[in-house]
């Protein structure tokens, strides 16, 4: 049986909570009311539900408990209920009712969290920046429920405690192995890990079109191992020797080498490297010939180790070309941008101009709302930066228009 009370009761607490009435800021009579409409008490309405009687009992005992004040319908007292008002000076005492903890003690008892969490934060961007975020948000009165939920105080130290377990790492290792190590079992960390990608990406800009495994992976944190893909002109060197252990030529669709190994390789025969040339997409990668060329994998977003190897192979081949080719689209750019940023190196974009958005025309999409305010922040950024896009990314804002990597060939 529907426990009318607690839901109504709770509903009202809910309003109340939100109401400048409990912080004692209201300047004038406020009143939380529960109105009784199809919408909020459907089944009040349903003649053929016995709902109806049951409901007048409940909420007239609750009345008489000085928890509420019913108003009923002018013209239809006793019969239909139009909304029912909280007594606020009874709001103790309906927290005690229900067994509920006031917001108030639940906001003070973050605070007190958030405070001790202040001084471990101090080396830690992400971190810092959230519990102060979080203290100036509940200290105002507003939610941020986005991110924690205040009546979980032990939820929230997990979530603060692995965002500074993450920033702190600098052991490479998996997902599973780094819960067990700090939680001591290794699926805690992966329900957590969301909340945990998504105040990164709020609070950290660089991550802001990251996925989570991309994000956890710049703390060297990897779901799977962490491989770089590798084909076209060059050989692969063991560290210390002189002998190339892999030929790239020999293999069609490219080789893999795991993250781990990164450091131990080297790259010879480069006189045969005119081009150094990252691609966003696997698709892609398996697919893209070009002779003259190092085809590297990037993966979307690049992370430490791609900057590693892409950083080692610039200074054993400085004078190549280096290009990145991505999705003509926000994200590709934004991609693009970030590699440069990073990694120090002079890549130049690829394939992602108006001569491909004019000859796969067929293959455009129309640009999302989203798509237009990124669009417009990267042409500004052009304009400052004068990278050589400005053109191709005004064309995109003109034809309303982005192409996916896939379809170019």
């Amino acid at each position: 049986m529907a426990r009318y009370d607690e839901k109504i009761l709770n509903a009202l607490l809910d309003s109340y909570e939100k109401s400048v009435l409990s912080r004692g800021e209201n300047k004038v009579k406020v009143q939380i009311a529960f109105p009784f409409t199809k919408r909020t008490v459907p089944e009040y309405f349903n003649e053929s539900s016995l709902a109806y009687d049951e409901i007048h009992a409940v909420l007239e005992e609750t009345e008489q408990k000085g928890f509420l004040t019913i108003v009923w319908k002018k013209g239809r007292e006793g019969h239909i209920i139009e909304k029912v008002l909280l007594n606020t000076y009874s709001v103790e005492s309906v927290y005690a009712y229900l067994n509920r903890t006031p917001k108030k003690v639940n906001e003070n008892r973050h605070l007190e969290i958030l405070e001790n969490w202040s001084s471990k934060s101090r080396e830690m961007p992400v971190l810092g920046t959230f519990v102060s975020y979080l203290k100036q948000r509940i200290k105002e009165g507003k939610t941020v429920k986005e991110f924690i939920d205040l009546s979980a105080p032990d939820r929230t130290e997990q979530i603060l405690s692995a965002l500074f377990k993450v920033e702190s790492n600098e052991e490479p290792c998996y997902i599973r192995e780094f819960s067990i190590r700090h939680f001591g079992d290794s699926k805690i960390f992966e329900e957590t890990s969301g909340v945990i990608g998504k105040i990164m990406r709020r609070f950290r800009p660089e991550f802001a079109d990251m996925d989570t495994d991309a994000i956890l992976s710049e703390y060297r944190i990897y779901r799977t191992p962490d491989y770089v893909y590798f084909k076209g002109e060059g050989k692969l060197l063991s560290a210390g020797n002189d002998v190339p252990f892999i030929e790239l030529p020999l293999f069609e669709q490219g080789i893999g080498i795991s993250g781990a190994d990164i450091k131990r390789i080297g790259i010879c025969g480069k006189e045969s490297i005119k081009k150094v040339i990252t691609i966003e997409n696997l698709t892609t990668f398996f697919r893209w010939k070009e002779e003259g060329s190092l085809i590297i994998y990037l993966g979307g977003y690049h992370n430490s180790v791609r900057r590693e190897l892409l950083r080692m192979v610039y200074q054993e081949i400085p004078d190549a070309r280096y290009l990145h080719f991505g999705d003509i689209d926000v994200g590709g750019f934004r991609i693009y941008r970030d590699l440069c940023r990073k990694t120090g190196i002079p890549f130049r974009t690829y394939h992602m101009g108006i001569r491909e958005l004019e000859i796969y025309e067929a293959y455009t999409k129309k640009l999302t709302d989203n798509d237009r305010k990124g669009l417009s922040l990267l042409i500004e950024k052009e304009r400052e930066k004068e990278e050589g896009n400005l053109e191709t990314l005004l064309y995109m804002q003109e034809k309303d228009v982005k192409l996916e990597q896939e379809a170019i060939r």
